[in-house]
């Protein structure tokens, strides 16, 4: 399954000549798929001298062609959907239903990029002068560095790449070495629809030496990562030294509060299906459930029951609804949240084992109720099939625990009250807040947090600024 050349570079692709290759294993077995080339220095020195290049042809080009040709990307993505999300389960290993869905939807992402591209409009300002002529162009910022994780490998991918390529960048996609094979099928669309050579350039390697490298370059002017905070931290540090412009998309630990006014059924439903999605592998995914007093015990009922009803197992058989996570240390690290917990006198409601019988990186659905706040879980992301069901109640009560974590990138409520829904709304402190549904993450929405969850967004027109700055010109007839 895995190829030998998987690095684009300036239109071709080639084998990476790093001496360390890395191994690419199914989570749902174990076993291991085959061995990834990686970059060395030498293959990303080739790149940034194509993202040159190649922005010197792309910024060019109008955004009416750059337009016609995203839109050929699209259309090939959607005809490759399938191929794509079959490599997505087989190397992540979330259930297909889901693959596909992440895979289907990169079409819809490149397509409201294209289009949002022809709209990077400037402005005229009235001038103070008779004669003069003031006006604000957005001029692409140059070759970007982006940065992209396993858990959604095409769907984080494809924002990064499709929001550049709108505005006129070039860019170098660092994929993961994890889940390699979709990244490079998506890139391949983009090729087969006409992006020109060296626009765009996708690389592999030893994540902190080829973030080094490209970040300290002096062709790079933009910088986008999605992952982890410390990581976040060091990349954005690096580049703030540089003075590149940087988007953070970093983890989360989203609050899910539930209010004695709302479909507690509906509720618990949704907040199943959004915390044991990709098997919590979600930045956004909540973890912490606040359920008002009165609600708590018919909540924690039908909440628990849909957890232990999810059938776990191999993310391409059919009847699988979670699939395994992605790594051995992911599991490991659930156990460990899972003890902790229970030292600190949690009740593990559902779950909290290993997956027994099988050697895939499988951890049972998890419900914890009467979880102290000192406990790990409670200040630290899980990033796995984890859930806390906490009693609240009052609203000023819960907005509070809400937002005593450093983390602010996404947040769910339940409830009828319009008041209510308002309140949360204005005085959560995060970049997302849902209501009664999950609306998150739709290509023309902004996508992005607070706090320690970043800065910056991707999606919606905000999505497309990042990659433009803004040129003032003054002018007058002599």
């Amino acid at each position: 399954m895995i190829l030998n050349t998987p690095l684009l570079i300036d239109g071709a692709w080639r084998a990476g000549t790093h001496a360390q290759r890395a191994t690419v294993r199914d989570p749902a077995t174990g076993a291991a798929l085959g061995e990834l080339t990686l970059a060395s220095e030498q293959d990303m020195a080739l790149a940034l001298e194509a993202a040159q290049r190649g922005f010197e042809i792309w910024r060019k080009t109008s955004a009416y062609e750059r337009s016609k040709v995203l839109g050929r990307a699209a259309d090939l993505l959607r005809e490759r959907a399938e191929t794509i999300a079959q490599l997505i389960t087989k190397e992540q290993g979330k259930p297909l239903a889901e693959a596909r869905v992440e895979a289907g939807g990169a079409g819809d992402h490149v397509d409201w990029y294209a289009e949002e591209g022809r709209r990077a409009y400037g402005r005229v300002i009235p001038p103070r002068q008779r004669g003069a002529r003031q006006i604000v162009l957005r001029e692409p910022v140059g070759p970007v560095a982006a940065f992209s994780p396993w858990n959604f490998p095409v769907s984080q991918l494809v924002r990064k790449i499709a929001g550049a390529l709108a505005a006129g960048c070039s860019i170098i996609a660092k994929g993961p070495e994890e889940t390699p094979s979709s990244c490079i099928e998506m890139c391949r669309a983009f090729q087969d629809a006409g992006v020109p050579a060296g626009v765009l350039n996708l690389l592999f390697g030893v994540p902190a030496e080829v973030s080094s490298f490209l970040i300290r370059s002096e062709v790079i002017r933009k910088v986008s990562f999605t992952g982890s905070v410390p990581v976040g931290r060091s990349l954005g540090a690096l580049a703030a030294q540089h003075l590149k412009r940087c988007t953070l998309e970093l983890g989360g630990h989203a609050p899910f509060i539930v209010c004695d006014d709302a479909d507690i059924e509906a509720a618990a439903a949704l907040g199943a299906s959004l915390k044991f999605r990709n098997a919590g592998q979600v930045c956004a995914s909540p973890t912490r459930f606040f359920v008002q007093s009165s609600a708590y015990d018919a909540f924690v009922s039908a909440f628990a029951s849909q957890a232990a009803r999810l059938v776990v197992g191999a993310g391409a058989a059919a009847e699988t609804q979670m699939g395994p996570l992605a790594h051995a240390r992911r599991v490991d690290a659930m156990a460990g949240f899972v003890a902790d917990a229970r030292e600190c006198g949690a009740t593990v409601q559902v779950g909290g084992e290993r997956v027994a019988g099988t050697d895939g990186f499988f951890f049972q659905p998890t419900v914890l109720v009467d979880v102290p706040d000192h406990a790990r879980v409670m200040r630290d992301e899980p990033f796995g099939p984890i859930a806390t069901v906490l009693r609240f109640d009052t609203l000023d009560e819960v907005i509070a625990r809400a937002n005593a974590l450093p983390y602010g990138l996404a947040a769910f409520a339940f409830t009828r009250s319009i008041a209510t829904a308002t309140r949360l709304a204005d005085d959560l402190e995060c970049g997302m807040v849902s209501i009664n549904h999950f609306g998150l993450a739709a290509p023309e929405t902004p996508f992005g947090g607070w706090k320690d969850s970043g800065y910056g967004s991707e999606g919606g027109s905000e999505g497309l600024d990042a990659y433009l700055q803004p040129k003032f010109v003054s002018q007058i007839g002599i």
